[in-house]
């Protein structure tokens, strides 16, 4: 007889993790116990803490492990790379069935933040970036989101243990928007305060514009924060930067916003990549301002990092640029530039091991 496959720990809910207890004979009481030890300490041998109840533990050595019903996800680390930044650490992740993600941790000052990647490769196919470049391999399970967060906290502990990780965006790998349900169950964990209780504020999903995402975070009322990858101000302007468009163009994409914000009263953040000659003219900011205009936006402006698959050059322009957007009345900001140097800048991302 065929044996059930194996479910990861980090895969289940609190509701499921009480249920797969009750199943086992052990009191749902254990469940707090069960996901502090996996979401708050991101234990890798719960079954060795001798701080459990007798029935957890019998409940754990019986049902975690080699030819057991579940197994914890605790990706192999083959490379871990360090900015001349010094503030800065990448992470190639293995999975399980042999597929790789990255991870990064950045520093700033006593705050830090993860950047997690939520599939395996990107169907987005946006034009100056990394993983857009590389395909679409697979979405990740909620599992192996959280335990990209769980191992970013386990390095921070060990060393900076006077920090804390007070920062998540799902702006790594893949199209979060794409992997809705997985990406949710993750939040959700992550978020949860008897486990890593990182505060939903503090979580931003950033999307290439995946309307019918869009909108269904506003129907669900979650409570992260949204970033839409915009970079171009015309419908021409950016499906040649961003081949999505061809499905959910500029007009939509835009709907979907001001639906988003009137049903959320929240501020969106649109991420615009400066590339010279593409997208950093005075008209195209002047066309951007009026896209914009009746939007609780604020305008992140990002130069553009090096990528093997993709010709253009940063733009020179990019103070003008965000001069004209702030005289139209919009907070307008660049990004901090994080470990460029090891490829782990915005659009950087690749699963692949480097010399």
């Amino acid at each position: 007889m065929n044996q059930p496959p194996q479910r990861s720990l980090h895969d289940l809910s609190f509701a499921e993790m009480e249920r797969e207890l009750c199943a086992g004979g052990v009191s749902t009481h254990h469940a707090k116990a069960l996901w502090r030890v996996l979401h708050f300490h991101g234990e890798l041998n719960p079954a060795a803490r001798d701080n459990l109840s007798p029935p957890l533990q019998r409940w754990l050595a019986n049902s975690v492990g080699q030819g057991k019903g579940f197994f914890l996800d605790a990706p192999e680390v083959v490379q871990e790379s360090h900015s001349s930044d010094g503030l800065t650490r990448k992470f190639l992740l293995r999975l399980r069935d042999g597929h790789s993600v990255e991870t990064v941790l950045m520093g700033y000052d006593y705050r830090h933040t993860a950047c997690v990647s939520t599939q395996v490769g990107c169907a987005m196919g946006c034009v100056f970036c990394a993983t857009g470049q590389m395909g679409f391999g697979r979405h990740l399970r909620p599992g192996e989101i959280i335990a990209q967060v769980l191992h970013a906290r386990r390095v921070l502990l060990a060393t900076h243990p006077q920090h804390r990780l007070r920062n998540l965006v799902l702006m790594g790998m893949g199209e979060p928007l794409h992997n809705y349900d997985a990406v949710m169950q993750a939040l959700d964990a992550i978020s949860n305060v008897r486990g890593i209780n990182i505060g939903p504020s503090k979580i931003s999903i950033s999307t290439v514009g995946v309307v019918p995402g869009i909108l269904r975070l506003a129907a669900e009322a979650r409570p992260y924060r949204l970033a839409v990858s915009l970079h171009g101000s015309t419908e021409a302007e950016r499906s040649a930067l961003v081949p999505v468009s061809g499905k959910w163009n500029l007009a939509e994409l835009i709907a979907a916003c001001r639906s988003y914000g009137a049903t959320t009263g929240k501020r969106i953040f649109f991420e615009w990549t400066l590339i010279a000659g593409h997208n950093d003219s005075p008209d195209t900011a002047a066309r951007l301002a009026e896209l914009l205009r009746g939007i609780d936006a604020h305008i992140n402006l990002i130069p553009l990092n090096p990528t093997s698959g993709f010709g253009g050059t940063p733009s020179t322009a990019g103070h003008a640029f965000q001069r004209i957007l702030q005289a139209a009345g919009f907070p307008c900001t660049f990004r901090q530039r994080r470990g460029i140097d090891v490829a782990a800048g915005c659009g950087q991302l690749q699963a692949a091991a480097r010399a």
